[in-house]
């Protein structure tokens, strides 16, 4: 029996509770949650700093060697570079770049040819670096302490400008998580990783996993099977193996636009469980913020049901 997808005339008065309940959490907790990253980012920064020698050495070899760093220099422009923009004045690549910025280097090429592409882009930032920012480059002198620490907070600051929303998200996300958690401890569930190994109807009763990557079926025919990530894979304490465990995705959203732009995200992925393991999945969602009734309206069509944060008793009658 569903939930609370075919309860329509219940949308609205839920839809501001659960606004109501992100704001309130939002105003307490994402401020310490953007102070806490702005601190590491700072110290990131500042190491950054210490490998192109306060950025008068912005050479291929510091970022062949510490890749990671390629956000930092962006952000240490004038003025800062978005990725795409770097790409497009380096005449770089999408994936690249992105290899980069996840702190690798891109295997597939040449050394000759990595060479060149760092070189492009290392020449676009040192050519563009902020030097009210960084005032030492002007006179070519080293910098002091208070200047190094005044330039490592303002690009810190650019950075996490960029990440406010993840930052605010993973937090989120995270605080979701430890409530599920904790009401499925309460029932007596034990959390446990399941072996990517062993097929997911064997997965052990009362037993539940975070984030675990299910192999499914594509969207297109003949193609080889894919992962998909899933947030909460739960095996009820009564189950008779072999059973399909409940699959929870974890959703919050500080704003309408933005979970109508990727509702149908929710919708694939559904589609590609059922058809892997027919119509016996049990797929939910778990929603806190801003979901209005076109959202849960799309939702509902597409056969997924949610369990609002703020009545998160509701998961009982999942049959947990």
């Amino acid at each position: 029996m569903p939930i609370n997808a075919d309860k329509p005339h219940l949308w609205k008065a839920d839809t501001r509770a659960s606004v109501d309940q992100f704001n309130q959490w939002f105003m307490r907790f994402a401020p310490k949650a953007y102070r806490d990253t702005r601190k590491t980012t700072i110290a990131n920064v500042e190491q950054g700093l210490a490998l192109t020698s306060d950025l008068t050495k912005v050479t291929p070899k510091v970022i062949r060697n510490h890749p990671g760093i390629l956000p930092m220099l962006r952000m240490s422009t004038c003025p800062p570079l978005a990725r795409d923009r770097l790409i497009g004045l380096a005449e770089s690549t999408k994936n690249f770049v992105g290899l980069l910025e996840q702190g690798k280097i891109p295997s597939q090429l040449s050394p000759q040819l990595l060479e060149e592409h760092l070189a492009k882009i290392t020449r676009i930032l040192s050519k563009m670096l902020d030097v009210d920012i960084f005032p030492w480059l002007v006179g070519r002198r080293n910098p002091t302490d208070e200047e190094r620490y005044r330039s490592s907070t303002i690009v810190a600051d650019r950075l996490c400008g960029a990440l406010a929303d993840p930052i605010v998200r993973n937090a989120q996300e995270k605080r979701q998580l430890n409530l599920i958690q904790q009401h499925l401890k309460d029932k007596g569930y034990k959390l446990k990783a399941h072996s990517s190994s062993t097929p997911l109807t064997q997965m052990e009763p009362g037993t539940f996993a975070f984030r675990l990557n299910v192999l499914v079926k594509p969207a297109k025919a003949n193609a080889t099977l894919v992962r998909i990530p899933v947030d909460v894979v739960i095996q009820p304490l009564h189950a008779t193996l072999p059973h399909l465990p409940l699959l929870i995705e974890a959703k919050s959203a500080g704003d309408f636009t933005n979970v109508n732009k990727r509702r149908k995200e929710e919708a694939t992925k559904i589609n590609q469980l059922k058809a892997t393991f027919g119509d016996q999945v049990v797929f939910v969602l778990f929603l806190c913020g801003y979901f209005d009734a076109a959202y849960l309206g799309y939702e509902a069509a597409e056969g997924i049901d949610w369990v609002w944060e703020h009545r998160i008793e509701d998961m009982d009658e999942l049959g947990i």
